[in-house]
């Protein structure tokens, strides 16, 4: 089988009670937080199962066997290094190694993106090295690239309102594409107002 050129990386959490989505439940309670990621989850499942490209999971713990996440459709890994830069750049790393020739790494919590916004981050890097989709909160909900550059994955505040500008600062001069930018979910302000959430928060 030949290897695809394309390799989306998803990056997840194990959805375990308290594990997950921790910024969330601490408005809404651990069990609805749980509830809520593993609905993301089946999200992130459905709009990538269909792309025609390498897909691998790297799970935040340990890698679970009758999960969501079909073999062969999904490979499943572990991230591994000391922060989300390190496991970022370490996943990218093993994509290049295996051949693989433009890679986009996402999250699994974004209820906004679908599988068009994929396809056309995917469209970018034809004629771009890097895209990214600048997430609202100051982070970003998609990075793709088709050289490692492991200054992006260094010397920013994970998780900060600031990784998008340090981020952009990185690639001043380089040659990169843009998607719209999108809401992530981490507080339940990021919920409140979405119709689809109502019914996790009513019980």
């Amino acid at each position: 089988m030949t290897l695809p050129k394309d390799l989306l990386i998803i990056f997840t959490r194990n959805p375990e009670l308290g594990k997950c989505k921790t910024r969330l439940a601490a408005t809404v309670g651990n069990e609805i937080a749980l509830n809520i990621y593993q609905f993301l989850l089946e999200h992130t499942k459905n709009i990538t199962k269909g792309l025609v490209v390498g897909k691998w999971v790297f799970y935040s713990d340990e890698i679970w066997e009758n999960d969501i996440w079909e073999q062969p459709i999904y490979e499943k890994k572990i991230q591994s290094g000391k922060d989300l830069g390190e496991r970022m750049a370490n996943a990218f790393k093993d994509g290049f190694n295996a051949g693989h020739e433009k890679i986009i790494i996402i999250g699994s919590d974004m209820y906004d993106l679908n599988e068009s916004d994929l396809m056309e981050a995917f469209k970018i890097l034809d004629q771009h090295d890097y895209v990214i989709g600048p997430a609202i909160d100051g982070g970003y909900y998609l990075l793709g690239m088709k050289v490692l550059n492991p200054a992006l994955f260094k010397n920013k505040s994970w998780g900060a309102d600031t990784v998008l500008e340090a981020t952009l600062e990185d690639l001043k001069g380089k040659n990169y594409g843009l998607l719209a930018p999108k809401n992530d979910i981490d507080y339940f302000e990021d919920i409140k107002d979405i119709e689809i959430f109502r019914t996790f928060l009513k019980n």
